[in-house]
C-alpha cells in the first residue's frame, strides 16, 4: 500500500478543525501531523483531541506555532500545506504558501464546496470581506424579521474554542449563565450575548456537523453567523455578505473575503452613514465588478449611547471589539463613534498605561492605539483589561463591545455602552430576500 500522504494545516482555532473534520479525519489516505496556531494568543501547544480527532489519531494532534512551519515541514517531510483561517491579505497568504514550497510541501486552500454541509433547513448565512463590517448586527436584524414571521431561529456562531476542545465540541447558548458554564472568553461573549439579548438560541463549538444536527431539532431557519471573513460551514440559501466603505479596497484585497464577494447572492454596503459618498460608489462598483449577479442594498450602522449625559464633556477611555482593532486593522469603532456623538471633551489615549498582555498587544497592532481593545482571550488578559482600565487618567468609559463589560469585571469609573444595529435605506429589501429564499428551500 502507498504511505499516506502527511499533512500540516494552519489555522487559528476554528476554520482548521473544521477541515479536518469535514475533509481528513477519517480518511486513511492522510496523516494530518500538526496544526499551526496564529492571531489568537496562547492556542499553540495544545493538542486536539483524541475524542475529536478519531480512531486515526489515537493521541490526537498537536498544534504548534505558525512561525515554526518550515522547520517542521522539513523535519516531517510534510507532503501538503493546507491554509486554513481567514482575515488574511493576499500577500501574506502567498508568503506563507512560498515558505511552505520552498521547504518542500504542496500548498492549497479548499473551497467552499469541498467543506460546506448541507442542512434539512433553509440556511441564511452571514458573511464579510473583512472583521468588523458588521455581521452580528446584521445577524441580530435577520433574525427578529423572521422571528416577527413566527419562524423558530437558531443562530449557528463560526467556531471560537479557546478552552476545552473535548467539552467544547458542541454547545448550545439559551441564557447567559450556559456563557459562564462553558467558560466563554470576552470575545465569545460578544459573539453570543447580543443573541440572548434578543432571546435567540445560539449554537457554536467544533464538531459542525454535529451541532448541525442538533440545531435542526429546534429551528425552522438556521442562520450561519460568520466569523472574521471566513466562508460558510453550510451551504447557503442565501448568502449575504458585508462589505465596508470604510475600508473601500479590502473587498479584493483579502482572503477569503473576496471569494465571499463572488460567491454572494446578495452584498450589503454597510456603515453608510460613517462612509464617505465616494467610499460608497468605489466599494459598489468594485463589488458589481466582481460578483455583476449579486443583489446590492445599502445599510447604515446607526450608534446610540445607553446613557449619554454621563460622559458628555467628559475624558473618557474608550473600549472597543478586540479582533475590529488586531486582524481587523481599525482604528476605532462603535465607542468613537458614540463618544464623539456625545460631544466629550477627550478620548483618552490609553496605550502608556497599558498593563500586561495589551503592551504586546499594542506593540503587534499600532493601529488600536489611542483606544483600548477589549482583549479577552484568558483570566488574565481581563485581569490586564481591568488593571488598564482603572490606571488611564479618564473620567468614565464609553464600551464599544457588544457586550456588558462589568458581568466579567469591575471598574470604579462609570461606563456607559455604544450599542450599534443595522437600518435598512430602503426597508424591505432584505425581508423580500429572505422570503424568496426560504420559499424556494421549501
Amino acid at each position: 500500500m502507498e504511505q499516506p500522504r502527511t499533512v500540516v494545516v494552519l489555522g487559528a482555532a476554528g476554520r482548521d478543525f473544521h477541515n479536518l473534520n469535514v475533509l481528513y479525519r477519517d480518511d486513511p489516505n492522510y496523516r494530518v501531523l500538526a496544526f499551526t496556531a496564529t492571531q489568537i494568543p496562547d492556542i499553540d501547544g495544545r493538542r486536539y483531541p483524541p475524542q475529536l480527532a478519531g480512531p486515526l489519531y489515537p493521541d490526537g494532534i498537536p498544534i504548534i506555532k505558525e512561525a515554526d512551519i518550515a522547520e517542521f515541514i522539513t523535519r516531517e517531510k510534510v507532503d501538503l500545506a493546507v491554509f486554513a483561517y481567514s482575515d488574511v491579505a493576499h500577500e501574506q497568504v502567498m508568503h506563507l504558501a512560498s515558505t511552505c514550497l520552498a521547504a518542500g510541501a504542496d500548498f492549497i486552500l479548499h473551497s467552499g464546496r469541498s467543506t460546506m454541509l448541507r442542512s434539512i433547513k433553509p440556511v441564511i448565512a452571514v458573511t464579510a470581506v473583512r472583521t468588523g463590517v458588521g455581521k452580528s448586527q446584521t445577524t441580530r436584524y435577520i433574525a427578529k424579521l423572521l422571528r416577527d414571521k413566527g419562524l423558530r431561529v437558531v443562530a449557528i456562531r463560526h467556531p471560537m474554542p479557546y478552552g476545552d476542545l473535548a467539552a467544547q465540541a458542541c454547545e448550545r447558548f439559551a441564557t447567559y449563565a450556559d456563557l459562564d458554564t462553558y467558560h466563554c472568553t470576552i470575545e465569545e461573549r460578544e459573539e453570543y450575548e447580543p443573541h440572548l439579548d434578543a432571546d435567540c438560541i445560539v449554537y457554536a463549538g467544533v464538531d459542525y456537523a454535529r451541532i448541525l444536527r442538533e440545531a435542526e431539532e429546534e429551528a425552522d431557519v438556521i442562520i450561519w453567523d460568520g466569523g472574521n471573513n471566513d466562508l460558510p460551514f453550510y451551504v447557503p440559501d442565501l448568502h449575504i455578505v458585508l462589505v465596508d466603505p470604510l475600508r473601500p479596497g479590502d473587498e479584493s484585497r483579502y482572503h477569503p473575503g473576496e471569494t465571499n464577494v463572488r460567491m454572494a447572492d446578495l452584498v450589503i454596503v454597510n456603515k453608510c452613514d460613517e462612509a464617505m459618498p465616494e467610499s460608497i460608489d468605489s466599494v459598489e462598483t468594485a463589488v458589481r465588478e466582481l460578483n455583476p449577479r449579486a443583489t446590492i442594498i445599502r445599510c447604515d450602522s446607526p450608534v446610540t449611547v445607553d446613557d449619554p449625559e454621563l460622559v458628555r464633556g467628559k475624558r473618557v477611555v474608550v473600549v472597543e471589539d478586540g479582533p475590529t482593532l488586531t486582524h481587523g486593522s481599525m482604528t476605532f469603532g462603535a465607542g468613537v463613534v458614540g463618544a464623539r456623538g456625545c460631544g466629550v471633551e477627550a478620548i483618552v489615549d490609553p496605550s502608556g498605561d497599558a498593563v500586561g498582555s495589551l503592551v504586546a498587544t499594542y506593540a503587534k497592532y499600532p493601529n488600536a492605539r489611542g483606544i483600548l481593545p477589549a482583549m479577552g482571550y484568558s483570566p488574565a488578559q481581563v485581569r490586564d483589561l481591568q488593571a488598564t482600565l482603572e490606571a488611564v487618567d479618564a473620567d468614565a468609559i464609553v464600551s464599544g463591545t457588544p457586550i456588558d463589560l462589568t458581568r466579567v469585571l469591575t471598574v470604579t469609573k462609570p461606563m456607559v455602552r455604544a450599542r450599534y444595529e443595522l437600518r435598512e435605506r430602503e426597508p424591505g429589501l432584505l425581508e423580500a430576500a429572505l422570503e424568496r429564499a426560504i420559499a424556494a428551500k421549501t
